[in-house]
């Protein structure tokens, strides 16, 4: 009897002494009082963190689920990835990587997004970017899903039009995977499906003849550009009907 009740009072003692260290560590004693964040910051800063974040967390030093604590600071806008860690006795320090924005996804229904520059779709607001960057930004729009080939495709073309001083403004890809591209002339551009070295090829050719064309035709711009033909290319030039051209660029063949 008397070993029976010893060992109760030893688990009773154990036991008092194990809440009374959960009751301490779950105590304001522990709590956090310094947020260090560190990482290149260009859209969040301690204080916007402290106040979008910092009230979701639940749980001081002991207690705090560094799980949950990420997934709470890459909540943040323009936050993409996020690493918590504790520092001794009341310090929580915050590693953030930011997206990066490199194109503008455009939404048939809902507002636009921004993709990243690992090909990654996020929710950012253009606004928030200064106006050099913003008005840099190409336009993409395609299937979901589909932004990192869109991406690749357009840091594939983009280069293809630096000789003739133009730029690569939009770029769509369709349900069917055919690509249109858009300068920022205005002129539209029917690039065909494909694999991207088929389509890089098409608009190569296009390229490398369409300024001596152009020329030949009085130096008009370019309307629209059909380049899905085998041989060559449908050209349409401002105030001017659709014309065929050759492969090696050759004069116009065909007014419609």
């Amino acid at each position: 009897m008397r070993l029976a009740s010893r060992a109760l009072v030893l688990l009773a003692a154990v036991a008092l002494l194990a809440w009374g260290l959960v009751w301490l560590a779950r105590g304001p004693w522990f709590a956090f009082k310094r947020l260090t964040v560190q990482g290149e910051l260009m859209h969040n800063s301690v204080a916007s963190l402290r106040n979008q974040v910092l009230g979701q967390l639940q749980g001081g030093y002991f207690t705090l689920d560094l799980q949950s604590a990420r997934a709470a600071f890459e909540t943040a806008p323009w936050v993409r990835q996020a690493q918590v860690r504790r520092v001794w006795p009341d310090q929580l320090v915050v590693r953030l990587e930011e997206h990066q924005p490199r194109a503008v996804w455009e939404q048939l229904d809902g507002e636009d997004q921004l993709v990243n520059t690992l090909g990654e779709v996020f929710d950012g607001n253009a606004a928030d970017l200064d106006d050099s960057l913003a008005n840099s930004l190409p336009v993409l729009r395609g299937p979901n899903g589909s932004a990192p080939q869109m991406l690749a495709m357009h840091t594939r073309l983009a280069p293809l039009f630096t000789p003739l001083g133009a730029e690569l403004r939009h770029l769509e890809m369709s349900e069917r995977g055919s690509w249109r591209a858009t300068l920022a002339s205005g002129a539209v551009l029917e690039l065909g499906r494909g694999e991207p070295a088929e389509v890089e090829q098409r608009t190569h050719r296009f390229v490398a003849s369409v300024a001596e064309v152009s020329n030949r035709l009085g130096r008009r711009a370019v309307e629209s550009a059909d380049l899905r033909h085998t041989e060559g290319y449908a050209l349409k030039l401002v105030g001017m009907g659709t014309r065929e051209v050759a492969k090696r660029g050759a004069a116009p063949v065909k007014t419609p």
